[in-house]
């Protein structure tokens, strides 16, 4: 108990314990994804945590895999993060955000009719996904073309920078529970060839492309990758 209560070093941040705040994705940001005082309120109240990491964020436009969750791809957004991040920090709190990409758990009755990208075209099967027209089934994605992929890292690389400009610590890169970069690590749901198919060092590629962006933006004390390879969670 008494180790619970201590400060760490963590990376290039001292936190005043180890009581850990995990994203946990609220739905709160409205139609136009733009974080507001109730999403600032609710981060506030946990800002005794040692460290709050924000919830997934869209860092690439127009893959909204859960309706209403907050982007931060727009000047707007960055200004509502801001404002997070400020009544955060005022109440001696630190906090970072977690950029994601939901890659074929998106849909497109939240992406303006978009098809969701993935690395190969496969859909998930479970349950369906919630949308504004009630709960529909998983839709299949089209494959990502291998000269499409710098542009993802791009869009992640961007949404480091703003980050930054909304005054967040740090970054949590979305690995897990079956979005975009864990659906290239995994061979159920990549059956690609080439560069980003195949072997686990293929399969890896996207994910360590990304992480190596985003740590050029924040530097690697900064920057955290969630993983779950026992979950199989999105199929």
């Amino acid at each position: 108990m008494i180790t619970l209560f201590t400060p760490l070093k963590l990376g290039a941040l001292n936190v005043p314990n180890r009581i850990f705040m995990a994203p946990l994705t609220r739905c709160r940001a409205g139609d136009a994804h733009i974080p507001n005082e109730l999403m600032a309120k609710y981060y506030v109240q946990r800002a005794s945590a040692g460290l709050i990491i924000a919830e997934a964020t869209m860092a690439i436009e127009g893959n909204s895999a859960f309706w209403q969750e907050p982007g931060i791809y727009s000047a707007e957004q960055i200004t509502g993060w801001k404002c997070v991040t400020d009544k955060v920090h005022a109440a001696d709190g630190k906090i970072f955000l977690q950029i994601w990409h939901g890659g074929r758990a998106c849909h497109p009755l939240l992406n303006r009719g978009a098809q969701p990208v993935a690395p190969s075209p496969i859909a998930i099967t479970n349950d369906g996904v919630r949308t504004p027209e009630g709960k529909k089934p998983y839709v299949i994605p089209r494959e990502l073309r291998d000269d499409e992929l710098p542009g993802i890292v791009s869009g992640f690389r961007k949404a480091a920078q703003n980050a930054k400009a909304a005054g967040f610590d740090g970054i949590e890169i979305h690995g897990a529970n079956g979005y975009l970069l864990d659906e290239f690590l995994r061979d159920g749901a990549n059956k690609r060839t080439g560069p980003y198919g195949g072997s686990v060092e293929n399969r890896a590629r996207l994910t360590l492309e990304v992480l190596e962006a985003v740590s050029s933006v924040w530097g690697n004390d900064r920057v955290g990758l969630r993983i779950s390879p026992l979950n199989s969670y999105n199929e």
